[in-house]
């Protein structure tokens, strides 16, 4: 049956969302009892850890549905629940026999929730909301208690429209003072028209979230429910309903047009969990993981849209559109600041995904940086293009320019061809293993490099943080097992060790009259080192840990709900690098420089500060409290300015290939240039190549071993 699986490895080619279920398939509950066996079929014989379907298993769905369905619970009454109840540990029952009791019960009672709540937001928004009360809301809506009454629950959509419509009526306030300043004899609005315009947006952005829910059919929900079911298996399992599989392909095929971010909605936010290499907001350096879209406005005439509390598919439609357009973005700032971002759609520059080099020079010292923003390849033709082929290329060039060290920059990598990540490896030692892969079953694969050839002989510093992951984890893991490498960056990376593959549902229908019955895309493997740890959950550790904006960051596989669990298996047999007369003296000198270092102080203060910021749950809803709040936000991280004004004191020039074609190609010397000024301000390449000056080769045995060769 393995002919039938087609493997998907990962990239970094992800698209705007995260998660989507506008789903036109399921029809009858007779499709759907054969969709249901299905799923638990292909998810016993193929998960790599099938989870037992038991009460334990019946109460994670449970609440997963309930939560996901009213996250900041302003539909569901707290009767409701007491109702839904009864079903929490019968769904796993229910499942093994196809009832769908549990399913329609709360399907059902959420039509008619919602159907309560637009008369009820339409009432709250029709009254000037007071901003003089001294009053306070709690985002932290997971210890929010479900209202009791439909009086209640008013009260809650009074108090969160509130809380999203304050927003509009400083940004409007702000403008209107900006205007009044810069423009003579203007005539501003009046207050009171600002706060009729501010609940009017708001009031749009909820008219439209409505609309598009009562678009959606039984069918739309119940794909929704077959997700709970298969993401409590691991949080990167998941079923695709025909649409959603065919956008998923499209992803995966790398031809993006939007923004070039990933997003996932938690609570009421649209987060930014990653900025896709080579697309419109990274090139323009518009956005961050953490970072959170609060409105979407089109056209400088439009107004913006609030997209607080709108479902995620929906938030996507107004951000993505045709190349070439612009889309104005407010974001909230990972510290807390709220700024405006104009953002160009575009497609995704695959060239600006692929690996690239400088070379450094510090006094009379050069040393070599090699940037691997994924681990790519050409799908069709392997040898064509991959990245394991641009390294090689890159790493030839930077010797050729006399090189003493080289630095291999894999921080942000989210991961991409196993292939190319063993192949890399190889590069750096003569040969052995570099990963091993074990399947569902019990069975194990070692991957090896098989040449014997070493390209790079001198000294190694791999840079990573806490979005490496996958194939970035592998490489930085075989390398550290090895002590080929020294390993700096965050404490740990990101921690996902396994692998998934998509498999048609429909191949084991023998007469397919039921129509197209979707896919799912389930873990079949998991990665372990050559030391016969796991990179799952664990991920790599630095050998030299440096703090960054994220280090009190909930990223990272740990920080999903139910991820494959760490464990061990038997080591391969290798042999440790010897290549270095002093690795751990060099590291301990890191370590110390680290411990004096004012810069990288600094960057752990503004990771604290930034935590709590995150954690402050209690929103202030009077509007002076809350424009003093800003202002005085504003004023605190006027001191982590100076992180952006940091200077390192090395020199950075491209290779003389790069440096001929930029004489024609004027926007890749701008690119460069920019990626240069980067770099002059980065503390982590500064620390890196204080290492490769620390960390001596035994030419000795190197020389004897090219004689050898």
């Amino acid at each position: 049956m393995k002919k039938n699986l087609k493997i998907l490895l990962l990239t970094v080619f992800v698209a705007a969302a995260s998660c989507s279920f506008t789903t036109k398939s399921f029809e009858d509950p007779d499709k759907d009892k054969l969709l249901i066996d299905l799923i638990t079929y292909v998810m016993d014989k193929w998960h790599y850890e099938p989870a037992d379907l038991d009460d334990a298993f019946s109460e994670q769905v449970y609440t997963k549905f309930i939560d996901g369905l009213d996250p900041v619970k302003r539909f569901f009454l707290a009767s409701d629940i007491a109702e839904f109840e009864k079903f929490k540990f019968e769904i796993d029952d229910q499942i093994k026999e196809k009832d769908l009791t549990f399913f329609n019960t709360v399907y059902a009672r959420l039509d008619e929730r919602m159907e309560d709540s637009q008369s009820m937001y339409e009432k709250a928004l029709s009254t000037p909301f007071d901003y003089n009360e001294d009053e306070t809301i709690s985002v932290d809506y997971d210890k929010l208690a479900y209202a009791t009454s439909k009086k209640d629950l008013e009260a809650r959509w009074r108090q969160q429209l509130k809380f999203s419509t304050i927003s509009n009526f400083y940004d409007l306030l702000e403008d209107e003072k900006t205007k009044a300043e810069k423009e003579t004899g203007y005539t501003p609005i009046t207050n009171k028209e600002l706060e009729e315009k501010s609940r009017k947006s708001t009031g749009t952005s909820l008219k439209e979230y409505f609309e598009f829910t009562d678009d959606l059919e039984r069918k739309d929900y119940f794909a929704v429910f077959l997700t709970t079911v298969v993401e409590q298996f691991d949080p990167h399992t998941n079923y695709f309903a025909p649409p959603d599989r065919d956008r998923f392909d499209q992803r995966m095929s790398g031809k993006l047009e939007g923004i070039g971010a990933r997003l996932q909605k938690k609570n009421d936010y649209i987060n930014i969990v990653e900025v896709i290499s080579g697309g419109p907001a990274w090139r323009g350096e518009h956005m961050e993981v953490g970072d959170i879209i609060l409105k979407v406005k089109q056209t400088d005439e439009d107004e913006a849209t609030s997209i607080v509390g709108m479902r995620i598919d929906d938030a996507v439609k107004l951000i993505k559109g045709p190349k070439g357009t612009k889309v104005t973005l407010t974001m909230k700032r990972v510290d807390g600041t709220i700024e405006d971002e104009v953002i160009t759609r575009d497609v995704v520059e695959l060239a600006e995904t692929f690996a690239k080099s400088t070379i450094i020079d510090k006094g009379d010292k050069r040393y070599g940086l090699v940037n691997l923003p994924s681990f790519y390849f050409d799908m069709e033709n392997y040898k064509e293009k991959n990245s394991a082929t641009d390294v090689k290329e890159e790493i030839i060039n930077l010797k050729k320019e006399g090189v003493e060290g080289l630095i291999l920059d894999l921080r942000d990598n989210g991961g991409g061809s196993l292939r190319t990540a063993v192949d890399i490896a190889g590069l750096f030692i003569k040969d052995g293993p570099v990963v091993q892969v074990a399947s569902s079953g019990g069975n194990k694969e070692v991957l090896k490099d098989k040449d014997s050839d070493l390209l790079w002989d001198g000294p190694l510093v791999i840079l990573v943080n806490e979005l490496s992951a996958s194939a970035s984890e592998i490489l930085a893991a075989a390398m550290q097992d090895y002590k080929r490498a020294i390993i700096i960056g965050s404490t740990q990376t990101y921690g996902k060790g396994t692998v998934q593959n998509v498999v048609d549902l429909n191949q084991w229908l023998r007469k397919n009259d039921v129509g197209d019955m979707g896919a799912l895309k389930l873990t079949t493997q998991k990665f372990y080192r050559v030391n016969g740890g796991s990179t799952q959950l664990e991920g790599v550790k630095s050998d030299v840990v440096m703090p960054d904006r994220y280090s009190y960051f909930d990223v990272g596989e740990r920080d999903y709900d139910n991820p494959l669990p760490y464990d061990k298996i038997t080591p391969a047999k290798y042999d440790v690098w010897d290549g270095y007369i002093d690795y751990e003296k060099t590291i301990e000198n890191s370590k110390s420089r680290i411990e004096m270092n004012e810069q990288l102080k600094l960057i752990d203060a503004n990771a604290k500060y930034i935590k709590e910021r995150r954690d402050e749950m209690d929103v202030t809803l009077n509007l002076k409290k809350y424009s003093d709040e800003i202002a005085k936000n504003k004023e605190e991280i006027k001191k982590f300015d100076a992180i952006d004004e940091y200077d390192n004191k090395l020199n950075y020039h491209s290779l003389p290939s790069e440096m001929e074609t930029m004489k024609q190609d004027t926007t890749l010397r701008e690119k460069r240039k920019r990626w240069h000024k980067s770099l002059s301000k980065d503390v982590y390449v500064e620390e890196a190549v204080n290492v490769l000056q620390d960390l001596k080769v035994n030419n000795i045995k190197s020389k004897m071993a090219n004689i050898k060769n």
